[in-house]
């Protein structure tokens, strides 16, 4: 006690004795410091291959289609165009009120309708035709979130089940007045107690033979459809996923159309709807909840492709099969998948355009006394956080084009790819979404956190891509299914593996060599192997796993509930094998040059981080300690080496100025007083 009492004192003795003391005299000069300048990184960072070839790789199809719609919408008023410094940026703007960003969101709808946007998005077929809409719809992504998946709602899910699940009928009767916005669609899927799992949806529908109706119930609160976006405000029509009750029998779910709103806007009789409220990205999107009062509908508002009710009552499907009759009726959604996945790598690649540009004009600290400050992408760490979400992003997006061919030259026989793979691609891309957003807006430093810079708000408008249509960890785990049931099928044929991708299982089990060199390394039968290594081993121990839990009495499906961790890694697996195998495909298909070269770097990088992010390499011994140390040291050496060409590689996005945001360009001139006063 003492020994504190005797330091409280000499500190106190110290103070006053500083204050004591005479004040030195002030300075009375000041060197001067420059303030800093802004310098275009297009000077400085010389292209050493065109980028206007990579677009074309990138994007694939319809590169006037995207250049004119993007056109269209920098050229109206409507999509709020911001002048900050001599730049003009086009978002929306987010500091509305959530009514104001839904009525903005349909205003811009319409304009695009009279514009003839959507023309043949529904009543055109074939490859070309939807290739088309594919490109429009990747561009009105670009501009916002919300405008994209109220598109979505209208035209995919509640267009694509008229499509799916109707006949003739209801394709003459609905498909024109949807894609002409004569009237507007929502789809009524989700409910309060069942998401992911479609099958225990509750509400009821039932057959009156005297009247020849359907008659849809809300039998509980759990059963209010949720969720369901444009139902909240704009929707007058619904496509209800329902139980079908006929003479006392579930015959599983089935969808029906049902008008919720008249002419005037008005809410139908026997029909409740509520707004979802205020969310945390989306607020253009006008969630909702409905209640189905015993809503009469007539006869021919099933969709009725998968199965019928004859007018006496009859259930009628050439479906025999309960299961399968259930996965036919997941048809659209494959669609609202495939649409999420690419969405997610052009939300990526317009966080890593921002945030390298930023990058390359923005200095912080120096090395040497009083030197100059170093820019933000010569510090390696910084090129270890960005450049391999730039490569993973370049490997995504030809894995997304990929996907394009492979769903709009489906047949019926390849339904189960187009799902599997779209699946798998749904929950990898848009995880991998997530985090290159929260990278970049953490490389932007303080600046990320501005609305205006994109950045910062795209997390809370994408997040939602992690669950809606598929929550992402149910969805890899349907992909290990399928895997397995292929895995079971094969072994009982006794006949080489045929499909889903894994012909490889029929050759050799690859070898990892015992010493890695960077030649290696960087060899793309090395990184092959490695992935398809992984693939195979994961495959047969999660079947192995399986059949271990049966064995001991389990059930099949409770022995894959607790085979879950291995079902985890294989989905990875498989699909980070998937998307390699498309971009050595893609690179393949390039000459020998600066291009190429530039490709070859990027695949690398891919394949390296594929290696050294995932634990199961280590895990089961696919790679030794000795190698993982191998593969960090050439993950470092491949990011110096592709920093030289970063802007050159975001340039290649083809995503106009205008659609990026101030930090990306002269953002000194963007925050100067003068923008202020503008």
């Amino acid at each position: 006690m003492e020994d504190q009492v005797a330091r409280r004192a000499q500190v106190l003795r110290n103070h006053l004795l500083h204050l004591a003391s005479p004040i030195p005299p002030a300075r009375t000069t000041l060197s001067p410091n420059h303030c800093l300048s802004y310098s275009p990184p297009d000077l400085n960072e010389p292209f050493s291959f065109n980028p206007t070839d990579m677009r074309g790789l990138l994007d694939s199809h319809h590169l006037a289609d995207r250049d004119w719609l993007f056109g269209l919408m920098t050229q109206s008023r409507l999509f709020n165009p911001l002048q900050r410094g001599a730049k003009v940026f086009v978002s929306p703007d987010y500091n509305q009120s959530m009514e104001q960003q839904r009525e903005a969101t349909m205003r811009r709808i319409e304009y695009l309708q009279d514009k003839g946007v959507y023309q043949g998005w529904l009543t055109e077929t074939g490859p070309e035709a939807e290739l088309r809409r594919f490109a429009f719809y990747e561009v009105i992504g670009i501009y916002d979130h919300s405008l994209a998946v109220k598109l979505g709602v209208h035209f995919f899910l509640w267009g694509g089940a008229i499509q799916f699940f109707g006949t003739k009928r209801h394709h003459d009767k609905w498909l024109r007045d949807t894609e002409n916005y004569v009237i507007k669609g929502c789809f009524a899927m989700s409910e309060l107690g069942h998401g992911s799992n479609v099958r225990g949806i509750e509400t009821v529908t039932t057959y009156d033979s005297n009247t020849g109706e359907f008659v849809i119930n809300t039998p509980c609160e759990s059963a209010q459809k949720y969720w369901i976006g444009g139902a909240a405000k704009h929707a007058t029509h619904t496509i209800v996923f329902s139980q079908l009750s006929i003479n006392g029998k579930n015959q599983g779910v089935h969808a029906f159309i049902a008008q919720i709103r008249d002419a005037d806007g008005n809410v139908c009789p026997n029909i409740r709807i509520a707004d979802c409220g205020h969310k945390i990205g989306l607020n253009g999107v006008d969630n909702g909840r409905i209640w189905f009062d015993n809503v009469r509908i007539p006869r021919d508002n099933l969709l009725n492709s998968v199965a019928d009710v004859s007018p006496d009552g009859k259930y009628l499907s050439a479906i025999e099969n309960p299961d399968q009759r259930f996965a036919a009726f997941l048809a659209p959604l494959t669609s609202g998948r495939v649409n999420i996945a690419l969405a997610a790598i052009y939300s990526s690649k317009i966080s890593l355009a921002i945030a390298i540009r930023y990058s390359l004009t923005r200095r912080a600290f120096s090395v040497t006394p009083n030197g100059p400050e170093v820019l933000l992408l010569e510090y390696p760490s910084h090129q270890r956080r960005l450049l391999p979400l730039l490569a993973k992003t370049y490997a995504m997006s030809f894995a997304g084009n990929d996907l394009k061919k492979i769903y709009v030259k489906r047949t019926p026989e390849f339904n189960k790819i187009v799902h599997v793979i779209s699946s798998a691609y749904k929950a990898t891309f848009t995880w991998h979404n997530m985090r290159t957003l929260q990278e970049c807006r953490e490389a932007c430093g303080g600046q990320g956190l501005k609305t205006e810079n994109r950045v910062g708000h795209m997390k809370s408008e994408y997040d939602v891509q992690s669950t809606f249509e598929g929550d992402n960890n149910v969805l890899m785990q349907q992909v290990s299914k399928a895997l397995l049931a292929e895995y079971i099928a094969a072994k009982k044929r006794n006949k080489p593996f045929k499909g889903m991708g894994l012909e490889h299982m029929n050759n050799p089990c690859p070898v990892i060599p015992s010493q890695l060199t960077s030649s290696t390394l960087r060899c793309s039968k090395f990184q092959n192997d490695a992935l398809c290594l992984r693939e195979r081993d994961l495959l047969n121990r999660f079947a192995a796993e399986i059949s271990q839990y049966q064995a001991q009495g389990e059930s099949k499906e409770y022995a894959f509930i607790l085979s879950y961790q291995l079902a985890e890694d294989l989905g990875r697996a498989f699909t980070e094998r998937a998307i390699l195998q498309t971009f050595i495909e893609a690179e393949a298909t390039v000459p020998a040059g600066s291009l190429k070269d530039v490709l070859s770097l990027l695949r690398s990088m891919y394949a390296l981080i594929c290696l050294e992010e995932d634990a199961a390499f280590l895990r089961y011994g696919y790679l030794s300690t000795d190698h993982a140390a191998a593969v960090r040291k050439e993950v470092t050496k491949l990011c110096s080496e592709v920093r030289p060409h970063a802007l050159a590689l975001v340039s290649s996005f083809g995503i106009p100025g205008a659609f990026l945001s101030p930090i990306a360009f002269n953002w000194i001139d963007a925050n100067a007083w003068s923008s202020v006063q503008h």
